[in-house]
């Protein structure tokens, strides 16, 4: 794969935490063969957006139905760059490296789709203010763009383990 767009973004972390450009090279290198199926042609985005679709509508059918009555956004395309980026964009820079931590580790620990609960769980925490504005795709798209970098992220992991455990709970209980 060559250079596509987003891959700074990526990059640029590791750069500022890591001393050794070699080690920086050896990192990058991992962090793409595990994020290169969310650029294009990967097919991770189709995945990821009707996985969202399902959970929303599964734990949350008033929240479904506004987002189809409202334009039918259930695309999930408003969650585009967080999973492109592993949500690098929408956190302080300093709670990037946390939350990258979380989502590295937590194939081993809960899930291998913790980013998805991680934008379950963004959605979830302003879950009132989407319903009570009534909010349509144009809508949600400007409220996380201004929210970008002013979320509580250790909130968000918490709301974000919780539905892991919630889905766990679910899925025993089939």
């Amino acid at each position: 794969m060559g250079y596509v767009q987003g891959m700074c973004d990526l990059l640029a972390p590791l750069l500022v935490i890591l001393d050794d450009e070699c080690l920086v090279y050896s990192c990058f290198t991992q962090l793409m063969k595990r994020m290169s199926q969310n650029f294009p042609n990967g097919g991770a985005m189709d995945t990821h957006f009707a996985n969202m679709r399902s959970l929303i509508q599964i734990l949350d059918s008033e929240l479904f139905e506004l987002m189809q009555q409202n334009g039918d956004y259930t695309h999930f395309y408003f969650c585009y760059r967080w999973f492109l980026l592993d949500f690098k964009r929408e956190l302080l820079y300093e709670d990037v490296f946390a939350v990258w931590e979380v989502i590295w580790v937590a194939p081993r620990i809960s899930s291998h789709h913790f980013v998805l609960f991680l934008a379950l769980a963004l959605v979830t925490v302003y879950r009132e203010i989407i319903i009570d504005n009534n909010m349509d795709f144009t809508d949600i798209i400007k409220f996380f763009n201004e929210m970008a970098e002013r979320h509580d992220v250790q909130h968000i992991l918490k709301i974000a383990r919780e539905l892991v455990h919630k889905v766990q709970s679910l899925m025993d209980n089939k």
